[in-house]
């Protein structure tokens, strides 16, 4: 083993676990959250819906097999990666490993983590500080490199989708579905899975007031913090609400914020669900999937309006992981169905979005 620096995780009560540096050598701040998966690290450092925040990987063993190759596909996305960048403010881990194997990487994690400028430390004892997460909820803290010292960030008390969002219109594809995605973080793989579909995306900042646009239906992608913050979005959700009939399909923040605009309410979970084994089960139904999850917040059940009701139910928490409404073409889902790595049990949910999209225009 190198000779790797010494390093630091403070959290905000004081607590302190002591490790070595393996990413970069600059003190970073952010929530401190975990993830139980056994493997999906890349996916997982990409997903925009972690920005703003410290990752804590329970599974011990960590950077096995390396990182993939940067490549794009002929739109310009990622083929390997859920967004151009690392979204972490830092990685927390128990045992790096030094070596790497696998046919598509093109080097360390490591050196990945160098290369964006994300600080990570492994030698912690992940499964302690996870349990003690899970006792007092999610907490911010921060690395500490070369004893420089900086403040606690809290990512929900800002507008991160903002940082995660793109600024301008890009459009995809050019199939028979036109779909406004509004991108609060979106995935890449969300992407994929609606292009691969006969659509054209049309992917607007966050903030943009879309209603003017010409469309067929209208997609609100996952993104991390706090849903309240993006009043100007809800406002534009609730002008489509109004129309009655455009339909309209949310996934993780997308579900929070539809849950807002159709007059409910939002609240922080203890620790939130980050892993790819949540039991989600369809209300009224046997039904039940394993999902993967990234999020900290919940649509509150018990304060749908009357015009909604829950379509999916946390097996675990009893808490909403969906709602829809009874009569209008109006769903949305915290999980992510189209999870790489992961189980995509779930990713018909898209087919349910675009049969409503087909109905929809038949009835223009």
């Amino acid at each position: 083993m190198p000779d790797y620096k010494k390093v630091t995780l403070i959290l905000e009560d004081g607590t302190e676990y002591y490790g070595w540096s393996f990413g970069y050598e600059k003190s970073n701040s952010g929530e401190v959250v975990f993830n139980t998966a056994m493997t999906g690290y890349v996916e997982n450092l990409t997903d925009p819906s972690y920005r703003g925040q410290m990752l804590v990987l329970t599974y011990p063993l960590i950077g096995n097999y390396g990182v993939p190759q940067a490549k794009k596909d002929t739109n310009g996305i990622a083929l390997f990666y859920e967004s151009d960048q690392i979204q972490v403010s830092g990685l927390i881990v128990s045992d790096y490993s030094f070596d790497y194997s696998h046919w598509n990487a093109s080097k360390s994690l490591s050196d990945w983590l160098k290369e964006h400028k994300v600080p990570g430390i492994f030698g912690i004892d992940t499964r302690a500080l996870a349990k003690k997460l899970r006792e007092n909820g999610t907490m911010l803290g921060k690395i500490i490199v070369n004893n420089e010292d900086i403040p606690f960030f809290d990512p929900n008390a800002e507008n991160v989708v903002d940082e995660v969002s793109v600024k301008e219109i890009v459009t995809y594809g050019n199939g028979s579905r036109k779909i406004v995605l509004v991108d609060c973080g979106v995935k890449n793989n969300i992407i994929r899975c609606l292009l691969k579909r006969d659509t054209q995306i049309i992917r607007v900042p966050w903030d943009y007031d879309f209603t003017h646009l010409d469309y067929d239906g209208l997609f609100i992608s996952n993104g991390p913090g706090n849903p309240k913050n993006l009043t100007k979005t809800i406002q534009h959700i609730q002008k489509v609400i109004e129309q009655k009939n455009t339909p309209i399909f949310g996934i993780g923040m997308g579900n929070l914020l539809l849950g807002l605009a159709g007059g409910g309410d939002t609240f922080k979970l203890k620790y939130g669900h980050r892993s790819l084994n949540q039991p989600v089960q369809k209300i009224g139904t046997h039904q039940c999937y394993i999902t993967s999850q990234n999020h900290g917040y919940s649509v509150d059940i018990d304060n749908v309006l009357d015009d909604w009701e829950a379509l999916y139910i946390n097996n675990n928490d009893d808490t909403c992981e969906g709602i829809k409404h009874k009569t209008h073409p109006f769903f949305s889902i915290q999980f992510y169905p189209e999870s790489t790595g992961a189980p995509t049990d779930t990713e018909f949910l898209f087919d349910d979005f675009l049969n409503m999209v087909d109905t929809y225009k038949t009835s223009k």
